[in-house]
Formats: C-alpha cells, structure tokens, sequence
C-alpha cells in the first residue's frame, strides 16, 4: 500500500502546474494533501477508483485538507474535536482495519510568532488525540507539520534558530511527540541523509536546495516494521513543497 502526503499550497493553482501528472505515474493508494485552500464547489478533480473527502476552513483561500483513497474507509472523521481549531479544516482522519491514518497541516507560528502559544496549545491537543485513537490500532500520521526537527532537517540552521518553525519550543513539542511512541520515518531509515522538502519562493531557494525538511510520515512503534521505502520527491515541482511518500506491507 503506497502512501502520499503533499502541501499543495493552493489545489487549484497545484492542479495547473502538473499534480496530475504526478497523481497519475505514483498511482499511490491513498493521497493526503494540505493547504487545499478550495472549498467543495471548487473541485472539479475527482479521479476513478477514488473516495474523495474535504475538510475546508470555513475561512476561504486558507488551510484545509483533502485526501483522496483507493481504499474505502470504517470510517471519517474531520478535526479533532475542537472548534478553535476544527475552523481551519486542519485535519482528517481515515480508520482502516489495521490503523487510523491522520492528515495534519499544522499552524504556521508566523514570522512574528505571534501565533506560537496557539500552536503550542494544538501540539499538546494532537498528541492527546493520537494517543486516544493509539487505544484502539496504530496511527500512521502525515502533513505538513511545519517543524524542521533537527539541524540536518534546515540547510541554514545556524541563522535559523529562533526563526518560525525552529523555534526551540516547536522542535520540542516534535521530540515530546517521538518520546510519546511515535517514530520519524525517513529519518529511521535514513539516519543521516539530508533531503528537504520546502523551499522558499525567494532568492531561487529550490534552484540551490536551500530548504527545510518539514512535511513527514510519523508511525507508531508498533507499525514501523511495516513502513518501507520512505521517499522525498524532491523532483516534482508544483508547489513550495514537494510530495513525500511511503509504503506500508500488510
């Protein structure tokens, strides 16, 4: 079962600069994307052989999250039970026989980091909502989590510190998520590769790879003996960022 998250930044505008493209030659079982910015009347790509499901901020032009599977799910759930937070169509969560697979796009804390107490206040509310579903089967959790961890995750991590998403309290509340049983895919099966997967629109970012590591796959414990062959597309265009993805063995 192959698995694709991707920050479309825009669907509508991604859906111009060749997503098809790539939706068609990853013929991936299920696609998990951020930052839709579209709400339902605004979709016009609805692919055979796929369920379809939106969850849109109810403010428009901003956030969401969309997810299109192969696999028909027990069930769908939109959010994590919050209204503060539910607003801005953060999240989806598909239940499957053997796991619960969560798409997240979370908050930017701003440049000001104006908005890092909010985010503070949803990294505790999302790990308490993983570990709830964690009770019932293992969670696969994917997005944009606007966090690069670690100094190998950010080209320029010296002059990034401090800066919004790698502050130290956010690269914290990722080291509280991984201490809480959760494991960073690509970097468990690449200890020290260094692969990014945004970059800025300014002064050609992508053209020199100076990027950040921010979109992830994030597995319980007791499933990372089934994850396989974690991948950044770093060669597909069509977005700031670049589509990830991995495979899951039943």
């Amino acid at each position: 079962m192959k698995l694709v998250s991707w920050n479309v930044a825009g669907f509508r505008a991604c859906l111009k600069k060749g997503f098809k493209d790539f939706f068609n030659e990853c013929n991936a079982d299920i696609y998990c994307l951020q930052e839709v910015k579209a709400l339902e009347e605004q979709i016009d790509f609805y692919p055979d052989g796929y369920f379809h499901y939106l969850n849109p901020a109810k403010r428009k032009g901003y956030s969401g999250t969309m997810v299109y599977t192969k696999l028909k799910p027990l069930n769908v759930t939109f959010g994590i039970g919050i209204e503060e937070y539910d607003d801005e169509g953060r999240v989806i969560t598909l239940e499957y026989d053997d796991f619960y697979l969560v798409t997240e796009y979370v908050p930017n804390v701003k440049r000001d980091l104006s908005r890092l107490d909010y985010r503070m206040i949803w990294e505790d509310e999302i790990l308490k909502y993983l570990k709830k579903l964690e009770e019932n089967k293992p969670v696969i959790l994917c997005g944009d989590l606007n966090v690069a961890h670690n100094e190998i995750d950010i080209r320029n991590a010296k002059a990034n510190i401090g800066n919004a998403g790698f502050t130290y309290e956010e690269r914290d509340k990722f080291s509280n998520l991984l201490n809480n049983g959760f494991i960073d895919t690509y970097r468990y099966y690449n200890k020290d590769k260094v692969q990014y997967s945004w970059w800025s629109y300014m002064g050609h970012a992508r053209e020199n790879n100076i990027g950040w590591r921010i979109d992830y796959f994030v597995v319980s414990n007791s499933i990372i003996s089934k994850v396989k062959n974690p991948i950044i597309h770093d060669d597909v265009m069509g977005s700031d960022h670049c589509p990830i993805s991995i495979e899951i063995q039943k």
